[in-house]
């Protein structure tokens, strides 16, 4: 039986996804990160393949139509998702993989691979916390921190779906609390 894994961290912004994704990875090279689809444009220094699969409008909306994602979203006039045939063949080659999608997509990976997703929610030890942060990393205007802010209860109302959920209270807590669900899942001593 293959029992390989595919773990699904996901936060509202400022919840420090980021961060507990890059321990993972560093604790576990063997696993593999999933890179999203996306239309927005290429930014420089990325690459197609390796920062995301960066597909056009028309043919991302192919892949809606013709079921070839395992998830998607459309935000700011972008769409961004998940390849199934990427997911699909880490699984199939005995691997595990890593995503770091919004909680929506989380739901959506686990419908369509059932027990083989586990899905972390990383919750923050309060909105007024969650706030804050996103306002230090002082990376948005105000605009872009209120649509975020305004997304943050139906975030934290579908994490409540997730199978587990860890407060990002002191973060290297909060790494050391998901590696733990990781090592038990996979049964790792």
């Amino acid at each position: 039986m293959n029992s390989a894994k595919l773990f699904v961290i996901s936060a509202p912004s400022g919840g420090g996804k980021t961060s507990i994704v890059k321990a993972i990875l560093e604790k576990h090279p063997d696993f593999l990160f999933s890179i999203s689809a996306t239309t927005r444009a290429m930014r420089a220094g990325e690459l197609d393949g390796k920062d995301y699969f960066f597909l056009r409008k028309e043919d991302f909306e192919t892949k809606i139509r013709h079921g070839e994602l395992v998830e998607y979203e459309q935000l700011y006039n972008n769409y961004y998702g998940t390849l199934k045939r990427e997911t699909d063949r880490t699984l199939h080659n005995g691997k595990s993989m890593l995503f770091d999608v919004d909680v929506k997509g989380g739901l959506s990976i686990k419908k369509m691979y059932g027990a083989q997703a586990v899905l972390i929610f990383i919750a923050p030890p309060s909105v007024e916390v969650l706030e804050a942060r996103l306002r230090s990393r002082k990376t948005e205007d105000e605009e872009k921190i209120q649509k975020r802010v305004a997304r943050f209860p139906m975030e934290l109302e579908i994490g409540k779906q997730f199978d587990y959920t860890v407060v990002n209270d002191v973060l290297t807590q909060a790494i050391d609390d998901v590696l733990k669900i990781i090592e038990h899942t996979l049964q790792l001593k």
